[in-house]
């Protein structure tokens, strides 16, 4: 009976904590039981499962890891991490295409996580890279048409079975699609198919194999198969909205012409934020203000059908300036960029850009010893919230707010919350920072024997994490 008294409680949060640890150690076999008994404890987590996913990725099994990530999407469409997470298994698999679709999605939804636009880059360079430019391509060997499909080796078993038939009625339908439509449907790879389709008339080539043992003939026709599969694709795909779009731009006639491309506006929009994250990523903070103030300008020049999410941007790029100016110590400044991102985000009722402007009006407050109005615009932002992380950083800065205007009873109250967001996420860097304002919450407090009992528990911590700047504070 004493034993199993004093058997430790497996929590799902210290189940998160343990995996995480082992996860960030290189032990992702050992990691993967913790989010498996994790799971058991709390069916459907959507944050464990996209940690699951991740961990599936480290260890190679790509299949399993989408699978979290599409269950995790099952339970919130609309959650970030899952669309990432998926858009980075299918990046791992080599489906570039559906990788760039969530790349996208997640962006829409989330244009402040930079690594969408990161996803959204290598994606689209992987697709190029694949293609290729058409009219540069020749396979001059045997050997290179095992290049032809990326999903041959994967798929050859049914293709054995499938082959011929699928191969009689692709051949139907590209007699029925008129050449001139069908060059217009696939653009560059329609040079691809015909150079597929001519190698078809050579017997001797088809009946060969490559070095792997696959039928020339499987790898030619599987290759046809998918350019048919992309042509339908694009067929049903263009009445959706590509013909809408040729519709008005025949409309604007020839004045079209003398105006930039809507696409090449959405590409250097896209190429420009980028460059002005970049910059103050790497310090150059002034260069990055000038770059989005010069881009702000123009924007505001362009008209909504050149840049349909117009307001967004402009909210966005008053968001960048701010924080520019805030990494130049221009605290006035910053204030007033952000507060013109909060209007712009209540305008257009855009609920992900008001919590990145009152995020970023609650540092710069915090920043100038405003505290109370530091405190006043965080707590507006806790509904706004939409993970147990952001929860657990959230409470922390609070809490680290009313310990400097001596308020330490709230100041603990608000440690807890964030140590108990930290645990539901199982981030063992936020248990520890939440752990130290509860215990400095209680020196304050003069409650000693409870505040080195919490020092003692974010020592612990600190040498998980690890940092030795943390114990050496700690121990101090």
């Amino acid at each position: 009976m004493a034993d199993d008294e004093s058997l430790p409680v497996v929590t799902f949060g210290s189940l998160m904590t343990e995996g995480t640890t082992l996860s960030r150690r290189g032990l992702h076999d050992k990691a993967l039981g913790c989010f498996n008994d994790a799971l058991k404890l709390r069916a459907g987590d959507k944050h464990c499962l996209i940690t699951r996913s991740k961990c599936f990725l480290k260890l190679g099994d790509t299949e399993n890891s989408l699978k979290d990530a599409e269950a995790s999407l099952q339970i919130d469409k609309t959650f970030p991490e899952g669309l990432y997470q998926k858009a980075e298994a299918l990046y791992t698999m080599g489906d570039f295409e559906f990788a760039l679709v969530f790349y996208h999605r997640g962006r829409r939804l989330r244009p402040d996580m930079h690594k969408f636009q990161l996803g959204i880059n290598k994606a689209e360079e992987a697709i190029v890279n694949c293609i290729g430019n058409p009219s540069s391509l020749k396979l001059e060997s045997k050997e290179e048409l095992c290049f032809v499909s990326r999903q041959a080796e994967s798929k050859k078993d049914k293709q054995k079975q499938q082959n011929k038939p699928k191969d009689q009625k692709d051949q139907k339908q590209t007699k029925k699609q008129s050449p001139k439509t069908e060059q217009q449907l696939l653009g560059e790879l329609y040079a691809d198919k015909a150079y597929l389709e001519k190698l078809l008339k050579d017997e001797d080539l088809m009946q060969s194999s490559t070095r792997q043992g696959i039928k020339v003939m499987d790898l030619v026709l599987d290759g046809i198969s998918y350019l048919n599969h992309r042509r339908d694709f694009w067929q049903q795909q263009k009445p959706i909205y590509a013909r809408v779009y040729e519709r008005k731009l025949l409309r604007q006639g020839r004045m079209q012409d003398k105006k930039q491309k809507p696409s090449d506006i959405s590409r250097s929009i896209a190429k420009n934020m980028e460059d002005i994250d970049l910059l103050l990523a790497r310090g150059s903070a002034e260069e990055s203000c000038r770059k989005a103030e010069r881009l702000l300008k123009k924007i505001q020049t362009w008209s909504e059908n050149e840049v349909p999410n117009k307001n967004e941007l402009i909210g966005n790029l008053h968001s960048c300036i701010g924080s520019a100016q805030l990494a130049m110590g221009q605290m006035e400044a910053a204030l007033r960029s952000h507060k013109m991102d909060l209007d712009c985000a209540r305008q257009n009722s855009l609920t992900d850009a008001v919590s990145r402007a009152l995020d970023n009006i609650g540092h710069v407050y915090a920043r100038i010893g405003k505290f109370q109005q530091a405190i006043n615009t965080w707590e507006e932002k806790i509904p706004l919230a939409q993970s147990s992380l952001e929860k657990a950083w959230l409470f922390h800065e609070i809490g680290r707010c009313y310990l400097e205007l001596d308020k330490a009873e709230v100041a603990q109250d608000y440690g807890q919350k964030s140590l108990q967001s930290a645990d539901e996420e199982g981030d063992v860097e936020w248990q520890l920072h939440a752990t130290v304002l509860v215990a400095q919450a209680q020196v304050k407090m003069k409650d000693y024997r409870s505040a080195i009992m919490n020092f003692e528990r974010a020592l612990e911590k600190a040498k998980l994490v690890p940092s030795e700047t943390a114990q050496n504070a700690i121990i101090a």
